[in-house]
């Protein structure tokens, strides 16, 4: 049975990491994740890092190993993106105007993968959740490592606060999720 797309279900993540590295291989092998869109900015690296660490680079390793595929999806420029990816090497989209579908269906097809064996990771429920859940694959989020602080973050922050206060109710007792 398909999911209605109501706006808690768009909004709500399907988990919820302290990190991004929290969200191990096993634990998307044991989902059936064989494919992931990530995010950059804030998910992976504060804005201000143009290139990716060690950290992140073992994280790639990581899924590597495992036959995960991995696709950087970015709202952030070409320029960035593409300094950011150098080392990686990963198929990654700039300018993906996230939380429309066309880009993250794209960096899928790139990949190989379906619906039923890709999911999301970020750090914001308005552009990562939201175009998960458009296509119809989990989304999993994580806090933002170091969050804008300008009005329009602030006010975005302000509008997923319910939806975080809703997953963390459903999944308070359910702690075997991860």
């Amino acid at each position: 049975m398909k999911k209605r797309k109501t706006l808690s279900y768009l909004l709500t993540p399907d988990a919820m990491f302290e990190k991004f590295d929290d969200i191990t291989p096993e634990f998307l092998l044991s989902h059936g994740i064989k494919a992931l869109l990530i995010d950059i900015d804030n998910t992976l690296a504060p804005y201000e890092q143009p290139l990716p660490d060690e950290r992140i680079k073992n994280y790639f390793a990581s899924l590597s190993s495992v036959g995960i595929k991995a696709a950087l999806v970015s709202n952030n420029n070409s320029e960035r993106v593409e300094l950011f990816n150098r080392d990686l090497g990963l198929i990654a989209f700039a300018d993906s105007k996230k939380p429309t579908k066309k880009t993250l269906l794209l960096a899928m097809e790139k990949m190989g993968s379906t619906v039923e064996n890709t999911a999301a990771i970020g750090d914001q429920l308005l552009t990562d959740a939201l175009g998960a859940h458009n296509i119809g694959i989990p989304a999993y989020i994580v806090p933002p490592i170091k969050d804008k602080r300008n009005l329009f973050f602030r006010f975005k922050r302000l509008l997923e606060k319910p939806y975080i206060k809703k997953y963390k109710k459903l999944h308070e007792n359910n702690q075997e999720d991860k």
